[in-house]
């Protein structure tokens, strides 16, 4: 008994504090691949529209996520004198996001080919619509502006929509009653996030809408363009339009997406 008892105290002991020094490691280990930075869940949204941006491990406030980081992304900002002659011959000065970047140059080639109007555009991707009407205030200081101007923006503000109605605003202040806004409202309905995702995008994208045409109806100078009731009223819905919920698919719905804003701008000649 001594000796089988004595074997046991030299042999179990050592085994036991190996077990319990396996476990607490299993458990470090663990934690440390729940705490490894960088690897968000997968079905975190996107975290901008431009589909460039960071990923975001909450869903926002507003459930479609949060703006990440815009500066670097790509953009189209037509140079000094391109302003001033867009502004000389009372052209056409246009305000724009990812989706104006991408079709931004085959838009001014319509644009010119249907009425000979010269175009300027600071259009950049991921950018909401604070940042469009910052820069439109810009040229208004540095430039002065035309009778027409076209804001494509409010995509990027599906992940704070409570704050584009002041935009809005701040627009129409800035243009002043004299001049023509033309706005393209917006659709987005990210097609690649999870379900929760894509009905939050619906809500918000439908709530910017909304508040555009309260705008409207207070200021007769402010003129939407609707692309969202555009896409709803197509044989199939949208989906041939566009390419991941957002962008417009080339060249099919870039060219309706083109025609649509170039129809209107012809009509106000």
């Amino acid at each position: 008994m001594r000796l089988r008892r004595g074997f046991r105290e030299h042999v179990g002991g050592p085994l036991v504090a190996m077990t319990v020094t396996l476990l607490v490691l299993a458990l470090l280990g663990g934690v440390m691949v729940l705490l490894e930075p960088g690897k968000p869940p997968l079905s975190a949204p996107v975290s901008s529209v431009s589909g460039t941006g960071a990923r975001s491990v909450s869903p926002g406030a507003f459930g479609s996520g949060t703006l990440g980081p815009w500066q670097d992304l790509a953009k189209r900002i037509s140079s000094d004198d391109d302003i001033q002659d867009a502004l000389m011959f009372n052209g056409v000065f246009m305000f724009g996001d990812s989706i104006a970047v991408q079709d931004g140059a085959a838009l001014e080639e319509l644009l010119r080919n249907r009425t000979g109007d010269s175009i300027a555009v600071h259009d950049w991707s991921g950018q909401p619509t604070s940042a469009a009407v910052d820069a439109l205030e810009d040229w208004e200081r540095r430039f002065g502006l035309p009778s027409r101007i076209v804001m494509a923006v409010g995509s990027n503000d599906i992940f704070d929509p409570s704050a584009f109605a002041a935009q809005v605003e701040r627009a129409m202040h800035i243009a002043g009653p004299s001049r023509t806004v033309y706005w393209v409202n917006v659709h987005v309905d990210r097609d690649r996030q999870p379900a929760d995702v894509r009905a939050a995008d619906q809500a918000n994208s439908a709530w910017i809408n909304q508040q555009l045409g309260q705008a409207a109806v207070r200021h007769p100078n402010l003129r939407i363009i609707d692309w969202a009731e555009y896409l709803a009223t197509q044989p199939g819905g949208p989906a041939k339009y566009l390419r991941d919920g957002i962008h417009t698919s080339e060249p099919f719905g870039r060219n309706a997406r083109n025609e649509l804003i170039v129809g209107v701008l012809a009509g106000s000649r």
